[in-house]
């Protein structure tokens, strides 16, 4: 009816972290973070520091115009979460300098808060980060997510490789080569499904084991490029109709995005199966 279920998201990350995983970002792209109200932004990392307890770390996604990145990462430190990560601000005209101001606006009001900019532009480079990190010694990790291995590498060496945490922004299927370059983490849309897949992908690349990491990859591969297929058009929506096949959530998705078409349903519910044969 247009509303969150709240229970469904409750019990997502309550499953997230029963399996492990130590680190839950509400309000991220795979939470739809664009199609919410400020309200429901606001409900979704209460109820993710809520549920995630003492045993994980939450990461409240924020953004938009400055005044409205600011408010929310305020509300997020009000509601208990421990970091904040900023969505690539949503301009055609974005500066080096201007990418800068925008980032140490919010980093500066909650000096209490871990800080991670989330990376998905080209444009910016190294001596943007460098400066940002420079002038807040709160933002401590970067989520890169430019699909580029090599720039990844020259921008880590540029800002400082051990100045900051780097996290793979494009998940699994770019994890491996980024970890080779320096990333110690990598976000995941698909661990919602089947975190026991992410996590031994995750365990297997901090072993330096690339062999059983790409074990992994060989498994996810179609899942996620079903994800980016069409310039991730249904990113989103082949996670939910996952979680619709394991009876977790509904399938429904807001506009822009859409539901996915019939014969990539079937394609999401055999490959759902074969990770959960019982």
């Amino acid at each position: 009816a247009g509303r969150l279920d709240e229970g469904a998201f409750r019990g997502l990350v309550r499953r997230l972290v029963g399996a492990g995983v130590r680190t839950v970002t509400p309000n991220g792209n795979t939470s739809e973070f664009y199609a919410l109200s400020e309200g429901e932004r606001r409900a979704e990392a209460e109820w993710a520091v809520e549920e995630a307890g003492p045993e994980a770390r939450v990461v409240v996604g924020v953004g938009g115009a400055v005044s409205g990145a600011v408010a929310a990462a305020e509300h997020a430190r009000e509601a208990g979460a421990g970091m904040v990560m900023v969505h690539q601000p949503v301009s055609p005209y974005v500066s080096g300098e201007g990418w800068v101001a925008y980032h140490r606006a919010v980093a500066e009001a909650v000096p209490e808060l871990g800080v991670v900019p989330y990376v998905r532009s080209g444009l910016v480079g190294g001596r943007e980060l460098a400066r940002l990190g420079q002038a807040c010694p709160n933002v401590i990790g970067v989520k890169y997510a430019v699909a580029d291995p090599v720039r990844f590498a020259s921008v880590a060496r540029e800002a400082g490789r051990e100045r900051f945490v780097w996290v793979a922004g494009l998940a699994e299927l770019y994890a491996p080569a980024y970890f080779a370059c320096g990333a110690t983490g990598f976000t995941s849309g698909l661990v919602n499904v089947a975190p026991e897949v992410s996590l031994a992908m995750l365990r297997a690349l901090r072993a330096g084991d690339y062999q059983a990491a790409m074990g992994v990859w060989d498994r996810i591969r179609v899942f996620e490029e079903l994800r980016a297929k069409e310039q991730s058009a249904f990113n989103v929506s082949v996670v939910k109709e996952a979680l619709a096949v394991l009876g977790l959530c509904r399938r429904q998705v807001r506009p822009p995005s859409s539901e996915l078409p019939e014969e990539d349903r079937q394609l999401v519910t055999k490959i759902v199966k074969e990770w959960n044969p019982a």
